[in-house]
């Protein structure tokens, strides 16, 4: 079993709660999208992209369409796409993707939640070295799909790893593969579920139950934060 589908399966039970929560960030994604290369997700691939995710998360239709008219409105603000990294206790670091309106706020909300539970601000790069960044695809696994003939097709398009499990195939290549990677699979006519750029950690760490709640507070806090997107960890 790889890698790949591990970090996804935790990923899966940890990431994002409420859904009140959840479709305000994937709305300012469709938005951000919409806005730098258009409102036809035929020829804006980013937007595509943005509007699959949002659909296996089961947004409604309605908050797509009216996310994607956001891009067009004149109050809309801009939004820029920062990241943070930071240390908190137990030996666990973290890596925070934020998309904001205002910079200012988002690192002063950020750098208070760490400290607060005993964490703090990191210099920028600190971290990169000690995490992979990865382009993850995931599509069902048909009964004609011939895994290993597909792996072969997609080696050009900068694949890594190919997996199927529990009915789902889950691809994986380095970042700078996402856009062969996602033409490729929608030029075969494959149904991607979801397309993410993932952050996997080097060197994966364990820690105990009782650390693991520590952790969860902070990670909690930085989840509830409305400029926050996604906190990767180096926990195993």
């Amino acid at each position: 079993m790889g890698r790949a589908f591990e970090y996804r399966k935790a990923s899966k039970l940890k990431r994002w709660g409420a859904m009140s929560k959840l479709f305000p960030k994937l709305g300012k994604i469709i938005t951000m999208a919409a806005k730098e290369g258009g409102p036809d997700p035929d020829m804006n691939a980013r937007l595509r992209t943005a509007i699959i995710n949002a659909k296996s998360e089961n947004m409604p239709k309605e908050n797509i369409e009216a996310a994607i008219k956001r891009a067009t409105a004149k109050d809309t603000a801009s939004m820029l796409e920062v990241s943070f990294e930071g240390k908190a206790p137990h030996g666990v670091q973290l890596f925070i993707e934020c998309m904001t309106d205002n910079n200012t706020r988002t690192v002063a909300n950020v750098k208070n939640i760490l400290t607060k539970h005993g964490g703090e601000m990191l210099t920028k790069g600190s971290l990169e070295f000690m995490f992979d960044r990865k382009a993850l695809f995931e599509f069902a696994l048909k009964d004609d799909m011939d895994l290993e003939e597909l792996e072969f097709e997609l080696i050009d398009a900068g694949l890594e790893e190919i997996e199927a499990q529990e009915g789902t195939v889950f691809v994986t290549g380095d970042y700078t593969s996402f856009g062969a990677l996602n033409s490729a699979l929608e030029e075969k006519g494959i149904e991607i579920i979801k397309a993410n750029l993932e952050r996997m950690p080097n060197s994966p760490i364990t820690i105990t139950q009782e650390q693991q709640a520590d952790i969860d507070k902070i990670l909690e806090k930085l989840e509830d934060d409305e400029d926050v997107q996604k906190v990767f960890t180096n926990i195993a």
